[in-house]
Formats: C-alpha cells, sequence, structure tokens
C-alpha cells in the first residue's frame, strides 16, 4: 500500500495559495462529521505561512510533480516541536503522507536537540487522535501540561475548538 516514503522540502513562498487549497480540502470531509465551523475554518494566512517557512518548519509533500499535496507547519515549544498544523489532501491521503512529514519532524527535531513532538487534536475525529496514537503520540492529562501547551490549548479554546473534545498528544523522541 505504502510504496516509497513521500519526496518532502522546505515550501516555497509562491506554494503558499497551494498550501491553503489543501488546508481547505483537508477540512471539507469534517462536515459530515457535523462540525462544519472546523471545514469552513480559513487556512493560515500568507504571513502565518511566511513565518513558519523563515523559521525553517514549513515543509511540503510533494508529488512526481513536484507539487505540494500535504504540508506541516512546526515550531520549538517547551523543549519539543509541536506540530501546529499536518493536512494532507484527500487526493493523497493513506498513502503514509502524514506519517511520512511527522517522521521528516521528528528527524528535524532530533537534530535540534529537542525531546518530542507535540501535537492538540480531536479526541473523536477517527484522523486525528487516534491516528496519532497509532504513530506512537499519546494523550496528555491536564497536569503534564507544559506552560507553553496550556497557552496553545487557552488559544484553540478561544478560538472556539475546544467544542468538541480536544487532546495534546506527545510522542517522544
Amino acid at each position: 500500500m505504502h510504496s516509497r516514503p513521500a519526496r518532502i522540502r522546505p515550501a516555497a513562498p509562491a506554494e503558499f495559495p497551494a498550501l491553503q487549497d489543501i488546508e481547505r480540502a483537508a477540512g471539507a470531509p469534517f462536515r459530515d462529521l457535523g462540525m462544519p465551523e472546523i471545514a469552513d475554518d480559513e487556512p493560515p494566512g500568507l504571513d502565518v505561512l511566511e513565518r513558519y517557512r523563515r523559521a525553517g518548519r514549513c515543509w511540503v509533500a510533494v508529488d512526481e510533480r513536484d507539487h505540494p499535496v500535504a504540508y506541516l507547519l512546526a515550531e520549538p515549544v517547551d523543549g519539543a516541536l509541536h506540530i501546529e498544523q499536518v493536512s494532507v489532501h484527500p487526493r493523497a491521503a493513506r498513502r503514509g503522507v502524514g506519517r511520512d512529514l511527522l517522521a521528516y519532524a521528528a528527524d528535524r527535531a532530533r537534530e535540534e536537540g529537542l525531546t518530542a513532538l507535540t501535537l492538540t487534536t480531536f479526541t473523536e475525529v477517527p484522523w486525528n487522535a487516534p491516528y496519532y496514537a497509532r504513530l506512537g503520540f499519546h494523550a496528555l492529562g491536564e497536569p503534564d501540561l507544559t506552560a507553553g501547551l496550556r497557552e496553545i490549548r487557552a488559544a484553540e479554546a478561544e478560538h472556539g475548538l475546544d467544542r468538541w473534545p480536544r487532546v495534546c498528544m506527545r510522542a517522544p523522541l
């Protein structure tokens, strides 16, 4: 099923609109789960994407024509690399592309001396928490959250994401 790892490289600014399109397409399935607000959520703005790109933490998985089919944004938070966003276009889904992007991020994190990957995700969305658990992430309880993760969760709550159960997850490197 999974032939070879996806080719992953830093995103180019000219590709940002394509990343926004990937985000919109990846969000669409949330509508079927009764989460239209998530489906309709605007993708990261060009300025946000540029900030991650400048920091060297906006990576794309590309197809054989070198066009992005998925992307990942990350930033260091409390000694771990926090996965801010990972989105795979539905056309490229179920081929291990997300897993390859996470593995790539893990390699970069190790090079920087970071000790884990962290992310926040929906508990009950099949391709969210259950998927990450299969990849070696475990849920963090409230007492285990670092100050930076608490801040991220607070911002998400403010954004209205807590209308559905969410969890912080961590994978040690």
